[in-house]
């Protein structure tokens, strides 16, 4: 499970929290006292609701020492969805900071589940009757869900095994160095966060310095806790650079030597001011899933310089794009796109996932003799270097061209009065679908729009243009930072779009 011999430094630089690697194993032993005294076996399940604190990586090391398999549970879930994902992967327990949410607590009961207090220790006169058991490589190490939610969930299960051969790969071909003090600020209950933000720095020996989630108010304090803490390394998504660089005074003394950026496409524009508002010496697009134990490629190449979509190469397994998104497609070499050609991106890595929970069928459908589809359009050039085009599911299809919302984001970015902006697809009876676009300006006036709209005609394609506009006070975003670009066209369908045509005459503006 550990790369070195001992875990580095725990701190929480809102309160001031420091636990010291002796720290967290008197706390580790003293949580592992408590599962055994409750009958703790191997292979039982352990939901964690809580994160991004000292206490949860603590209750990880716990129960991954007791041979049990933690399940991270997202702060923000409610009891509907609780009892939902408990229900499809029956937990044997379920780990609070405190008291259990009175909402949720009855229908944990009702399925058998174990509720505690992860801060809860044992009298010195209370003695287990057996030692932990620890785990074996196969055994599953965490369930992590990505959807469904309130339905049939998608549970991500990865062993101790895929998540070292992640570990072992990044340590392989990034190093440990620039990850000396490390910075977290996304959610420890996906992948990205967890696994390659948090665990492997922090199980390196690195300090690992966490941070709440996506809060404003600590995102505007982001240059001077950089500072303070001297990091040396952090990763984010594109939302937490659009928000810093509005309302947080960048960091001044220079530590950063690597920053990494992922989960969701980057635009070489807000590529180039996260490199300035950092002052990091390399500024990495990261590209990985929860299913390959996030991050699995970047740019790490020589001499590139910062292109919308551009993602490089591998780091430790193989990137290949296919014509078709069917799994027979791995054993036909013809089915193997040329470069520059467009087409689904496929990824072969020992840090592949066990498969989904109880899922084999949705599992079937992108896994296939170690090569897993991930979703995405991508290509890759005559350099080997992989570029990303957007998302399968999110392609609009307008009257048989396709339109990559992704790269309608990374136009309409470049705009210099926009804070955000979500492409995505509505119902057009004569094309079948068309472009709508949802945009938070900074200046939220006629003129910004019209300015904007002209940008967009000028530097856009016809077939790319949106037709529809909407001007919204924020975006929504998941709490991994990404946009559900349906959702977003969901809640815009319930809304009138702008008239940008009445707006031009007002202005006096002609086409």
């Amino acid at each position: 499970m550990m790369l070195a011999t001992s875990v580095g430094l725990l701190v929480e630089p809102i309160s001031g929290r420091r636990w010291t690697a002796r720290d967290v194993a008197r706390r580790v032993d003293a949580r592992i006292e408590d599962y055994l005294a409750r009958g703790i076996t191997p292979g039982d399940r352990v939901f964690l609701h809580f994160g991004n604190c000292c206490e949860f990586f603590v209750e990880v090391l716990a129960v991954w020492k007791t041979g049990g398999c933690a399940i991270p549970i997202d702060t923000r879930f409610t009891p509907f969805e609780i009892e939902t994902l408990a229900a499809w992967s029956r937990p044997r327990f379920s780990a609070w900071l405190g008291d259990a949410d009175v909402d949720v607590l009855p229908s944990l009961l009702n399925l058998g589940v174990d509720v505690l207090d992860a801060t809860r220790t044992l009298p010195a006169t209370v003695a287990t009757a057996r030692p932990a058991a620890g785990f074996r490589l196969d055994d599953d190490a965490l369930i992590l869900f990505t959807s469904g939610t309130t339905g049939q969930p998608k549970g991500v299960v990865h062993t101790h095994r895929s998540l070292l051969a992640r570990w072992v790969s990044l340590r392989d071909h990034l190093g440990v160095d620039a990850f000396r003090r490390t910075l977290c600020l996304l959610p420890t209950h996906f992948g990205h966060g967890l696994i390659c933000n948090s665990l492997f720095p922090w199980l390196s020996g690195c300090d690992l310095h966490v941070l709440p989630p996506f809060k404003p108010e600590i995102i505007a304090q982001l240059g001077s806790i950089i500072d303070e803490h001297e990091i040396t390394f952090m990763s984010s998504v594109p939302a937490v650079w659009r928000l810093a660089k509005r309302i947080a005074q960048p960091p001044r003394r220079k530590s950063l030597a690597q920053v990494f950026i992922g989960s969701a496409p980057l635009s070489a524009s807000l590529w180039d001011e996260a490199q300035q508002w950092s002052g990091a010496r390399r500024v990495v697009n990261s590209y990985g899933i929860t299913e390959t134990g996030s991050w699995l490629a970047g740019t790490t190449v020589p001499d590139f310089t910062p292109e919308d979509g551009l993602i490089g190469e591998s780091w430790g397994g193989a990137v290949s794009v296919l014509k078709s998104s069917e799994p027979q497609a791995v054993d036909s070499p013809e089915s193997i796109c040329k470069a520059g050609e467009s087409g689904h991106v496929w990824v072969k890595t020992p840090a592949l996932m066990r498969g989904y929970l109880d899922r084999d069928d949705l599992t079937a459908k992108v896994v296939r003799q170690g090569w897993f589809l991930t979703g995405d359009i991508g290509v890759i050039d005559d350099r080997g270097w992989l570029y990303l085009r957007g998302r399968e599911r999110e392609e609009i299809n307008k009257g048989g061209m396709k339109v990559y919302p992704a790269d309608i984001d990374s136009v309409i970015e470049r705009f210099a009065g926009i804070t955000d902006v979500c492409a995505f697809a509505y119902p057009e009876e004569l094309v079948g679908e068309d472009v709508g676009v949802a945009v938070v300006l900074a200046e939220s006036t006629d003129a910004a729009l019209l300015d904007l709209f002209d940008w967009a005609t000028r530097h856009l394609a016809r077939h790319q243009v949106p037709q529809r506009w909407y001007v919204l006070s924020e975006i929504p975003r998941t709490s991994r930072g990404k946009v559900n670009r349906s959702s977003v066209g969901e809640r815009c369908a319930g809304l009138t779009p702008v008239n940008m045509a009445a707006l031009r005459r007002a202005a006096g503006r002609r086409d």
